[in-house]
């Protein structure tokens, strides 16, 4: 199906208005195809010309104000002529259940044998489920009729009644955008709640009936309080009716802002014991998803390049609204979890302002979908509050909310409404701020603050922080306007710019602050090491720190942290960001990680998040098969459960070791059925070091056309091993020979993504960038490819010339 082109959606907006439809879903049968019939109602110029958007497996019929049009169908698109002022067209459709992410998803559940289904029509997925005008600009009531075995339960955007045996009915009379129709359908458990008459529900697959109860209490209460907290931000009540929040499998994101009804990745439903960082990450989500029920649900961008009109605030709002509600962490997790993503997008030669891109088409959108639209964005938002005060930040905010409530806006009609509340010189800083990329760095040098934009894209942009002298904890505020500023604060052994987190920037240390770390990191508050452990990741990045000097810092940090946010995100990144890749050496850099991660997990207090997050480092880093599997036979520290996701961890680590093999995990996966279980399994395969096990992972990856899209991405996830050099050293070049025929496979999503996890990260040659830049002079190359090759490539260039330089 061709990608709609920005000069088509404007196009169509002209001729077709006042849209609705009516679709009938048939989902009784056991096959891979359902029926859809689609009843499309607009108004239109009469005697034009337009299209409709589907991605049938065929088409039945297709009737136009009673005349046949079939054959005005060709490659996902329906012609229509003739067009009267009032129209009906009725599509009559099979369609194929979707086991990527996209689409009317279809996932037979391992644990039991029963099917589940969920729809994501995110970003134009929508016509794989149901024939519809495809942009967000044309927004319409939307009624589901669903024919379906009849102890399932059903749910969508509207609220859903059960009609007849097996037939459900689910209408949502306001307008809302294609891209945000959804359809949960299946044999769920549910958990129901109210607050303020609005009615909140709880969906997940009978498997996790158990996690669902158990959770239910936490996850409603802490909706109940964020909706508190949202209609007082915004003035105006939840506008969508009942409220269900579905977790479901097999789910490419982390949510999905469906107007009445949001998807989740069932993997928020911990089986296992969850980290206190987990827990916050959850809630984050789960306010941010509920920001978009004003934010892009209820005022929706007029196009793909307005994308930050959504997913900038809903992030902002969302950490905002969880800090009101007393979690001190929620803006650490945003530090380390959000601005760590961001960050390096933002100096990639893929990077694009946050505002404005133009995007030309929706498959150039997608590609956009990344940490400068969310975490970028954000920040930039934080920034512009505290220079407009709450009065006028709010006050624009509700006034743009009203005024375009259930229809769509621009970025103009923003800083309209913020112009009419009271601000100034908003069309220069949004210049400087969102619609220039590249991030600056701010160091202190002296007793001056330097200010450096990209040189090739120079800006000018404010920065309000606060500046912090260590070890006395004295604070002032700063405003910096120009290149250099006079520092308010002077003395101490550091002075740490921006230590309230409040910008978008890199903070820049001196070589003598970096040296100092070792032994003064564990002294920083919580906040002022997530933003020292940024600055960390990206001086590498720079080759400005040596990467063995990074090491004896992250050692410190395993052996002393207390945050368990700051020691799950250490972990990750270490392992996928500075092994076998900016440390060649991982074998002795693992086993100096252990020891720190050991004696962390000794002077551990037990049952806390500190022990827990603790060992799963230790697990991570050890090379020594016998005091893994002395854990994995029961011989954990008081206050240590050894939970399915701790024998899996242990059973991937001794995998990747070569100490377990596929028999081991055939008896990990028939003691754990759930699906949860099948994806650890995918991992843990992959890891095997031998020839036939790298082959057989290669093979799903590149070839495998009907695997569930969770199962690829763990098996990727699995295959790059830093301590597997020489298994996988003969795939670097067979990456670039034939990933491109991968977006012939499958599409949407999973295609760059895969591309970025079967990267080969840890051949950090200049043969494999001279590979990587012959595969980039490909004109054919998918633009989602594209995309992630370019990224990784920049990843990798950057740890070759750290290499070169510490040598």
């Amino acid at each position: 199906m061709p990608a709609l082109k920005r000069t088509e959606a404007e196009a169509r907006a002209q001729v077709v208005r006042a849209v609705s439809y009516d679709i009938r879903l048939d989902l009784t049968s056991d096959g891979l195809e359902f029926g859809s019939v689609s009843t499309v109602r607009f108004e239109a110029e009469a005697g034009a010309t337009t299209f409709l958007d589907l991605a049938p497996v065929r088409v039945a019929s297709a009737v136009l104000n009673g005349r046949d049009v079939t054959a005005g169908y060709s490659e996902g698109r329906l012609q229509l002529s003739g067009l009267q002022e009032s129209n009906e067209l009725v599509v009559d459709t099979v369609m194929a259940y979707s086991h990527d992410g996209e689409g009317l998803v279809r996932y037979v559940d391992p644990a039991d044998g029963l099917v589940y289904l969920y729809a994501m029509s995110f970003l134009d997925a929508a016509p794989r489920w149901f024939a519809c005008f495809d942009q967000p600009d044309l927004k319409a009531p939307l009624t589901l009729t669903v024919s379906c075995p009849d102890d399932w339960t059903v749910a969508g955007n509207g609220p859903p009644s059960r009609t007849a045996a097996g037939e459900w009915t689910v209408r949502q009379d306001r307008p809302l955008a294609t891209y945000m129709a959804t359809l949960v359908a299946g044999p769920y458990h549910s958990v129901r709640g109210e607050h303020d008459g609005i009615p909140l529900v709880l969906h997940g697959r009978a498997s996790l009936a158990p996690e669902l109860d158990r959770d239910a209490p936490a996850l409603l209460a802490h909706t109940a309080q964020c909706f508190d907290e949202l209609h007082r931000l915004f003035g105006l009540r939840y506008p969508w009716g009942e409220y269900h929040q579905a977790f479901v499998p097999n789910f490419n994101a982390g949510a999905m802002e469906n107007p009445g009804c949001v998807t989740f990745r069932d993997q928020y439903l911990f089986r296992s014991r969850a980290t206190h960082g987990q827990l916050v990450s959850r809630n984050n989500t789960i306010a941010h998803e509920m920001a978009h029920m004003w934010f892009g649900d209820l005022v929706t961008m007029r196009w793909w390049d307005d994308l930050w009109l959504n997913e900038s605030f809903a992030e902002y709002l969302g950490h905002g609204v969880c800090a009101t509600l007393g979690e001190a962490s929620a803006w650490i997790e945003f530090a380390v979890n959000r601005k760590s993503w961001g960050y390096p997008a933002d100096r990639r030669p893929s990077t694009h302002p946050v505002a404005g891109n133009g995007a030309a088409d929706s498959a150039s959108a997608l590609d956009d979908f990344d940490g400068i639209s969310y975490a970028k964005g954000a920040s930039v938002l934080r920034q512009l509050a505290a220079r407009l005060g709450d009065d006028v930040f709010l006050g624009g905010l509700r006034d743009y909310i009203a005024s375009h409530a259930f229809g769509n806006a621009e970025f103009a009609d923003l800083l309209a409404a913020w112009t009419a509340a009271g601000a100034e010189g908003l069309p220069e800083w949004a210049d400087q701020w969102l619609r220039t990329a590249g991030l600056d760095t701010l160091r202190v040098d002296g007793a001056v603050l330097r200010r450096e934009s990209p040189p090739d894209r120079p800006a000018q942009r404010e920065h309000a922080i606060t500046v912090r002298s260590y070890p006395s904890g004295q604070t002032a505020p700063i405003l910096v306007r120009a290149d250099e500023t006079a520092l308010p604060l002077s003395g101490g052994s550091l002075l740490l710019p921006g230590a309230g987190d409040e910008t978008w920037a890199k903070i820049g240390l001196a070589d003598a602050e970096w040296n100092a770390m070792p032994a003064r990191f564990s002294e920083l508050d919580p906040l002022a090491r997530a933003i020292v452990w940024n600055a960390l990741q990206l001086a590498v990045n720079d080759a400005e720190v040596n990467p063995e000097l990074a090491l004896r810092i992250l050692c410190t940090a395993m052996a002393t942290e207390t945050d368990d946010i700051l020691l799950s995100h250490m972990v990750q990144s270490a392992t996928d960001r500075l092994l076998g890749i900016y440390l060649p050496d991982a074998a002795a850099a693992s086993e100096r990680l252990a020891a720190a991660c050991e004696q962390g997990l000794a002077e551990s207090e037990a049952d806390s998040g500190r022990q827990l997050a603790t060992l799963r480092g230790l697990i991570a880093f050890s090379t020594d098969p016998e005091r893994l599997e002395r854990l994995r036979a029961g011989e954990v520290p008081d206050g240590v459960v050894l939970d399915p996701d701790l024998r899996w961890r242990l059973t991937a680590r001794l995998c990747a070791l070569g100490s377990l093999g596929p028999s081991d995990i055939e008896a990990e996966l028939a003691a754990d059925t759930s699906a949860e279980g099948a994806e650890r399994a995918a991992l843990c395969s992959a890891l095997v070091p031998t020839e036939q096990a790298k082959q057989d992972a290669w093979r799903l990856v590149m070839t495998d056309a009907d695997r569930p899209a969770v199962l690829l991405y763990a098996t990727a996830r699995g295959f790059w091993d830093p301590l597997q050099t020489q298994a996988t050293e003969p795939y670097a070049q067979r990456y670039f020979a034939e990933i491109a025929e991968t977006a012939r496979l499958r599409s949407g999503w999973v295609v760059g993504r895969l591309a970025a996890l079967t990267y080969p990260s840890t051949a950090v040659t200049e043969s494999t960038l001279t590979s990587a830049s012959r595969l980039l002079d490909r004109p054919d190359l998918h633009s989602g490819l594209r995309r992630a090759v370019v990224d990784a490539t920049d990843d990798l260039r950057r740890a070759v010339i750290s290499r070169s330089r510490f040598a």
